[in-house]
């Protein structure tokens, strides 16, 4: 029996609530679509070439946005890595499934750090009965890849239990931490060890290319989120040794200004994470020239994004995320905007920008209705499809609200709250201090004005909406601690 079937009415009646996602009619003798969506691990922004890095070089990625769409205004769903790979997996806000914060985080009950807060609780796993892509897909006959990071659970919650015919590297833990991590011998239960040293980008990419080669005359879906550029820190000796010589050319190294409780780095220098960077873009490139080789890339749905913004207030800071404020683990810019490219020659222009707010949650929705996968209208997300907007990217739309909310003190100095954006307003609530903060993002990028008080029309209107949808989402709150202690240095 499908596990669509024998839904119980709660699941039901929360999936009512949900936007209702439009679906192209398929054309009758089209072939089905292939799907390739690659997700780097804390990837900022601004560091891709394409999006203007002058130090990171990352030519395959460029590649492919000159070949589709290159999104300026995308968002994760989430300012850490857990909650939003389960929106990208199911197109719905992560308050739906209760993943709020990175799984491996302390619950309230194991909060031992002096903040004015206890964070929310939340869930240990992506719920079987959620539908992913991956289910999606493969009811309508697709082969289905997995390979790298899932981070959405453990033994009963793995990739294979949601969808995936194949997992190669998918834990409940969120990095390479087994082994020689990033090298072989992996130490990895769900991926057999490779020659000493061989590389895990290359290897994961080496494995997506075969599974296409044999699956090239079916439909499949490959879902490749990479362990790239999560800590720790390890790059190739050739790589480092590169970016040590760029680095030493550089007029100016290890910049970092403050935001409080933290310093953020201000400049992108680092050697190793720079070799990362770049070690994941081969891995691209891998996955791109295979599907030029196999005459694929005419008949493929390519996406690229990260799950959050990039590494700058903590863990040795490996990249800057300027001119966007913060990095991982902050509602700011720097911890919700990533970068987004889409690719399907012929129906998707070539070479455009497209400055319409997108988040997590668009891309399987995006993904249905491209592969018309929903001809029964049975799915509802939260996400819309942006098949309209890719295909006329030059329309513009600022109207549509996105929502955040984070209940969570993260390792990177940020603190609880909710944000939502709308209409180039972005309003930011701090739950542990109360505070409100509202900025005119698309003209304040660094979000350094803070126009709250000279604008409360704006603040009550946008308050009412995040409200709304905290309520229809059943969004969880941070709590009063009751250990707080003033006199002590607080816990961020």
């Amino acid at each position: 029996m499908s596990r669509f079937c024998g839904r119980s009415a709660s699941l039901l009646l929360v999936l009512l609530l949900t936007a209702v996602l439009p679906v192209s009619a398929a054309v009758a003798d089209e072939k089905p679509l292939n799907v390739v969506v690659m997700v780097a691990d804390d990837l900022g922004q601004r560091d891709l070439g394409c999006y203007g890095s002058t130090f990171y070089e990352t030519p395959a990625l460029d590649q492919l946005a000159a070949g589709g769409v290159r999104f300026t205004r995308a968002y994760s769903a989430c300012p850490v890595c857990s909650p939003t790979r389960a929106a990208l997996t199911t197109g719905r806000y992560p308050q739906r499934s209760g993943i709020t914060d990175y799984i491996g985080a302390a619950q309230p009950e194991a909060w031992k750090r002096n903040t004015r807060h206890l964070p929310a609780a939340y869930s240990l796993q992506l719920a079987l009965q959620e539908i992913t892509v991956a289910e999606i897909l493969r009811e309508r006959g697709y082969a289905t890849f997995f390979g790298g990071k899932w981070h959405l659970g453990g033994d009963g919650f793995l990739p294979e239990q949601q969808g995936f015919d194949v997992n190669l590297g998918g834990l409940a833990q969120g990095g390479p931490y087994g082994g020689k991590k990033y090298f072989s011998p992996y130490g990895n239960p769900k991926l057999p060890d490779g020659p000493a040293g061989e590389h895990l980008p290359d290897r994961l990419a080496g494995e997506a290319v075969r599974f296409m080669e044999t699956h090239r005359d079916r439909p499949f879906l490959i879902w490749l989120p990479f362990y790239d550029v999560h800590t720790p820190l390890m790059a190739r000796d050739d790589l480092r040794k590169k970016y040590e010589q760029k680095r030493a050319a550089l007029s100016q190294r290890d910049v970092f200004a403050d935001e409080p409780p933290r310093k953020v780095r201000m400049t992108q220098d680092h050697a190793v994470y720079g070799g990362m960077v770049e070690a994941m873009d081969q891995a691209v490139g891998k996955i791109l020239q295979a599907l030029d080789r196999l005459q694929l890339s005419e008949s493929t749905l390519v996406i690229f994004t990260s799950d959050n913004g990039g590494l700058s207030t903590s863990e040795g800071s490996p990249t800057s995320n300027q001119p966007l404020r913060a990095g991982k683990g902050w509602l700011y810019e720097g911890g919700i905007r990533t970068p987004s490219l889409m690719r399907l020659p012929g129906r998707i222009p070539a070479g455009v920008t497209c400055e319409t707010p997108v988040m997590s949650i668009d891309y399987l929705p995006t993904i249905v209705d491209f592969c018309a996968a929903d001809a029964e209208g049975r799915f509802r997300f939260d996400g819309q499809s942006l098949r309209a907007q890719v295909q006329q990217p030059e329309r513009t739309d600022l109207s549509r609200a996105l929502f955040w909310q984070y209940p969570h003190y993260g390792n990177q100095g940020g603190a609880p709250g909710a944000a939502v954006l709308q209409d180039g307003w972005k309003l930011i609530e701090w739950f542990d201090d109360e505070r409100l903060e509202l900025f005119r993002v698309y003209e304040d990028t660094g979000e350094q004005q803070n126009v709250a008080a000279a604008n409360p029309e704006v603040v009550g209107r946008l308050r009412a909406s995040l409200l709304d949808w905290q309520v229809l989402v059943g969004a969880k709150r941070s709590t009063i601690n009751p250990s707080w202690n003033p006199q002590r240095q607080e816990g961020r």
